[in-house]
């Protein structure tokens, strides 16, 4: 029976004579609008007009008199998302759209259901819905009930595997028997049913309960899911490829009764299996409703010829899809480009070089982002565009040295440094667990207030009294023990290796190592980032002042800035110009994906490679390096097979000789009749990876001024300073050419000390 009151509860109104809404369609969009009755997929190609298909399919069945408001199940991934539709519905009839109760996300639609059925699942209709801090208080306070170490089976670590768990719809007897043995030596189905009693007890649900519950009352209740079947006249999911199963069994009961249902999505940008999204879902449409319609939208309003031929080519390479070929009527524009860098450093040289030629041409900043596969690549670029004072904004998250892990990191080093930083001290003291709780740490605080001291210094004088007891004491002890170990080592140890020991000895990566949240393998990659990039300064002190600055740097105020995200946040946007740096084997496609996921993850790594390249409307840009810093050695690094994968036709390599000022005689990978041939072998790819063999690379002086692809010193030609000359370069200020050898100078600059740097990135002093 309807919820919605008899008063509200109008006639179907006429079919609309004028229906000039759909004028603006091509005649595929127009088929996905008109399709109403029976199952509808419309695969939708990146920039296709996807949005649009669906508010107006939306807004044809309201204009027809197909339906009313409250008969239509919308279903989107995003609050943001559903309003939007809702207003655009409004505008495309020309009337404001009162209603559509069933508009909403997933769980939000789930939540309706759920209050008002309840008591079928055991809770009454004032549930609670847990967020994620007091789902893990309530699992820490079930495992401590059980006896079981938090340390080493930890709450965060349960949660996960009962998200996942539960995004497959299994309930605690229906978990896989190996399952049972994933956590706390086979306790696993114990403690979930323990939670779930707990749960119910509480009156609460956890935000997965919401879609298991509604799956076991529409499994159960006869009843209740025919009062479903009989008011969703009409069902439209949205991002159909990104649902995981339980959002799937939930779709596919609901969709049993009418019949009506219309599914959009892109089986190519399926990228979301890391958080249990299942591409399977899309691919067997067709099983799951025989007779369903099946329509293509492949024409694209974004991107130009080249760009789609590129990633159009790469995503074939795929075997499981169901196939589209994207194209435009638009000009071919300019090829993808593919451009080799000797390592991550020169890479954002090249990167910032490009954006500043791009805004000097008469571009914006705001046109332009920085895609990347996993979030430390993003310190080398942020790190440059802070040097030029490019202005830039991270999306999805923050700024690296901003990030909690880092900022972890850097107190820690901070104490070896100081130990009278009390913000340091603080940060940290508990950091990981130690058993120094708030109000140890309030005590401490206090302490030093009083005494004029630091806290360290209170907290050395607190170990010999007894303020503090038991772990509390037993863990400052041996904090400060460590403290004393590490700056004694600092005196002799290299600032990159005493970081990686500090990380490893006060446990804080084993923390991050044992968490079994989808976050903590970017967070262990951005702590490893972090001391590599150490390993650029001569100290410490030069590091950390290094880091001060970076992070009181200027932002932008007039949103012109340059925008570096993850592919996976990239998903659903748009920029003329895009960088996608980092195309190397073990980078992109990601070796940990690949070794946890074998097949099926190298096809979403490709996936995630083609939405990279369906970002950009104008440029896109790819880029590789032969070597790269890891876990503090240089290693020889090949490029990505994704590049080998794009359409030779629709690509170009470039050698940027302009750019590195190699020299007369040096033929480009560009010049080579088929530069893609057999991983690059043209002539110059062969010097390239002939460079990478023999292990020249430049000294630290050229990594940080300018590296070169080539070895300079085989470059002739007579430099135009000569020692005793005063210079300017960009990084390292003013300073006096001693030596000049050709394209290679070795510079004293006044702060900087002496360097080697490539002699074209300086000038005349003023």
């Amino acid at each position: 029976m309807s919820s919605v009151p008899l008063s509200q509860q109008a006639a179907p109104r006429a079919p609309r004579a004028d229906a000039a809404y759909l004028d603006g369609l091509n005649p595929e969009q127009r088929a996905a609008v008109e399709a109403i009755d029976g199952a509808v997929l419309v695969l939708a190609g990146a920039g296709t007009g996807k949005t649009r298909v669906l508010t107006t399919r939306l807004a044809h069945i309201l204009a027809t008199g197909k339906a009313q408001p409250w008969n239509i199940l919308s279903v989107t991934f995003t609050n943001k998302a559903a309003r939007e539709m809702k207003d655009r519905v409004g505008k495309i009839i020309g009337e404001q759209v009162e209603g559509l109760p069933w508009l909403g996300t997933f769980h939000s639609i789930a939540a309706q259901i759920l209050r008002r059925h309840a008591e079928l699942v055991g809770l009454k209709s004032s549930f609670t819905i847990l967020d994620t801090d007091d789902q893990l208080r309530l699992l820490k306070q079930i495992l401590e009930a059980e006896g079981i170490d938090t340390k080493r089976w930890t709450p965060r670590h349960l949660a996960s595997l009962i998200d996942g768990w539960k995004n497959r719809a299994q309930t605690p007897e229906r978990i896989p028997e190996e399952d049972k043995w994933s956590f706390a030596d086979g306790k696993a189905q114990k403690l979930y049913k323990l939670y779930q009693d707990r749960l119910s007890v509480l009156n609460a649900c956890d935000f997965g309960d919401l879609l298991l519950h509604n799956i076991t009352i529409f499994q159960t209740q006869d009843d209740v899911l025919a009062e479903y079947h009989k008011k969703f006249r009409y069902l439209l999911v949205d991002e159909y490829q990104d649902t995981n199963v339980a959002q799937y069994l939930w779709l596919r009961l609901l969709a049993r009764g009418s019949g009506n249902v219309c599914c959009v999505g892109d089986d190519d940008q399926s990228i979301y299996g890391w958080r249990g999204a299942e591409v399977d879902n899309i691919l067997r449409f067709e099983q799951d409703f025989p007779g369903a319609t099946v329509i293509r939208l492949e024409r694209n309003y974004r991107s130009t010829g080249h760009i789609l031929g590129a990633a159009a080519g790469l995503i074939t390479a795929n075997k499981a899809r169901l196939g589209k070929t994207l194209w435009t009527e638009d000009d071919p524009g300019q090829k993808v480009q593919v451009s080799g860098l000797w390592d991550g450093e020169a890479e954002a040289r090249f990167v910032a070089d490009e954006i500043e030629g791009h805004v000097r041409s008469g571009g914006q900043h705001s046109d332009i982002a920085v895609l990347v596969r996993a979030s430390w690549q993003m310190r080398a670029f942020e790190d440059r565009f802070i040097m030029l004072g490019l202005p830039y904004k991270v999306i999805g998250g923050p700024r690296f040295f901003e990030r909690a892990e880092i900022r972890d990191a850097l107190a820690y080093l901070r104490l070896v440094r100081s130990l009278d930083d009390d913000l340091a001290f603080e940060r940290v003291v508990n950091t990981p667990k130690r058993g120094v709780g708030d109000t140890s740490v309030q005590k401490i605080a206090m302490a030093a207030r009083g005494a004029e001291v630091s806290m360290a210094a209170a907290a050395r004088l607190m170990t010999q009294t007894d303020e503090i007891r038991g772990k509390g004491r037993t863990g400052l002890i041996a904090f400060l023990r460590d403290l004393d170990r590490w700056a004694e080592q600092s005196q002799t140890m290299r600032h990159d290796e005493l970081a990686e020991v500090i990380l490893d000895e006060s446990g804080y990566t084993a923390m991050w190592r044992e968490d079994k949240s989808p976050q903590a393998a970017g967070r262990l990659d951005n702590l490893k980032e972090l001391v590599r990039s150490m390993g650029e300064f001569d100290s410490l002190e030069a590091f950390l002042e290094h880091i001060a600055l970076v992070s009181d740097a200027d932002r932008t105020e007039d949103g012109d800035e340059v925008s570096i995200m993850t592919l996976h946040a990239a998903k659903g946007l748009e920029f003329p110009l895009v960088f996608l740096p980092g195309w190397e084997e073990t980078v992109f496609p990601s070796q940990r994906s690949m070794d946890e996921g074998g097949t099926a993850a190298l096809e979403e790594e490709r996936r995630l490679a083609y939405v990279g390249i369906t970002r950009a409307r104008q440029r896109a840009i790819i880029s590789f390096t032969a070597n790269r810093m890891i876990f503090g050695r240089w290693q020889s690094v090949l490029p990505s097979r994704f590049i080998d994968e794009m359409p030779h036709e629709h690509c170009e390599a470039q050698s940027e000789t302009g750019y590195y000022d190699a020299g007369p005689g040096f033929e480009g990978v560009a010049e080579s009749a088929d530069p893609f041939k057999s991983s690059y072998e043209s002539p110059g790819w062969k010097r390239f990876q002939a460079s990478k063999a023999s292990g020249r690379r430049p000294d630290p002086g050229v990594i940080e001024g300018q590296a070169t692809l080539l070895d300079t010193s085989s470059v002739g030609g007579t430099s135009k300073w000569k020692p005793g000359d005063r210079v300017f370069h960009q990084k390292f200020g003013y300073g006096t050419v001693k030596t000049a050898d050709g394209a290679k100078l070795s510079v004293a600059f006044d702060k900087a000390g002496l360097k080697k740097v490539v002699a074209s990135f300086v000038e005349a002093a003023p």
